[in-house]
């Protein structure tokens, strides 16, 4: 089987395509709030899956990190009012020192292509 890479960096690539699945790299969005770095960080989630042919809706699993568990329900909303209600993914949240420490949310996401 192939593997195509997208966002290719010295470090990484945003995403890796191998046979019918993609692998997005941890996203991490702008803002000073929670819900602005979901919000910007999603649309970044968004963008490379459309770029692998995917979507939202064929979202297997989501990791999700969060420098501080108390911005947990924060982070619920945000992430309810983007993710396709009748597709949820599997999730798991856990606290964790993220890269930097202006973020706040990493999104890892794995989705099917069709």
């Amino acid at each position: 089987m192939s593997i195509k890479r997208i966002d290719v960096g010295a470090r990484m690539s945003g995403a890796v395509i191998h046979g019918n699945t993609v692998y997005l790299a941890g996203q991490v969005g702008e803002g000073e709030s929670v819900t602005d770095q979901c919000k910007s960080a999603l649309a970044e989630v968004d963008r490379l899956l459309a770029a692998a042919g995917s979507s939202k809706s064929k979202i297997l699993q989501t990791l999700i990190y969060l420098s501080d568990i108390s911005y947990f329900a924060e982070m619920n909303a945000a992430w309810e009012a983007w993710v396709d209600p009748a597709n949820t993914p599997a999730r798991a949240t856990s606290e964790a020192k993220l890269a930097a420490p202006k973020y706040k949310v990493e999104f890892i996401v794995t989705a099917a292509i069709d």
